[in-house]
């Protein structure tokens, strides 16, 4: 084993100090060397570093809430009462409201009792009725048409009350799918 690889590290001696032509490699380096040198151009000029105090650090910081509110001693008229938040979830009320669909309608023969279909995220259809809920936001569906859905979402109005906010989910243009 030991003769292997001593024969190995002669060969591979052998193989370094042949004397091969060199020629062109010498040629490269002197054309190299023998053309003109570029120059380096100087380093631009930096104004010199101006100081800037800060004059307003007495004043109120723009990123905290200002001084407290007046309380209102009154309801206001916007205002009103808050959600059950222990009732029993509906379905639609897993997905945000740009999460859902409406792509169609349904009712009796009669012509009563419009339901709405409603495509999730996941590519399944629920079908909602009006006083159900949907939406992240306690929205309730308060009227279905043959072209949108109208929901009034009881968010909180950030002083501790709530506020209904209306919101309807127009029908989709099937486009083919």
């Amino acid at each position: 084993m030991i003769r292997i690889l001593l024969y190995l590290y002669i060969g591979f001696l052998l193989g370094c100090s042949s004397d091969s032509d060199v020629a062109d490699l010498e040629e490269f380096i002197s054309e190299t060397t023998s053309k003109p040198r570029g120059r380096i151009p100087p380093l631009p000029e930096f104004k010199p570093y101006s100081a800037f105090v800060y004059g307003a650090s007495a004043l109120r910081s723009p990123f905290k809430s200002p001084a407290a509110f007046e309380e209102l001693t009154s309801v206001s008229e916007d205002q009103v009462p808050a959600p059950d938040l222990n009732r029993r979830k509906d379905p639609l009320e897993r997905y945000a409201l740009g999460e859902l669909t409406f792509v169609g309608t349904m009712s009796k023969e009669d012509g009563n009792g419009l339901k709405a279909l409603v495509k999730t995220a996941q590519q399944s259809v629920i079908v909602a009725e009006v006083n159900e809920h949907m939406g992240k936001n306690n929205g309730k569906i308060i009227n279905i048409t043959d072209t949108q859905i109208e929901i009034v979402e009881t968010v909180p109005n950030g002083s501790g009350g709530w506020i209904s906010r209306p919101q309807t989910l127009g029908l989709a243009e099937s486009g083919g799918r």
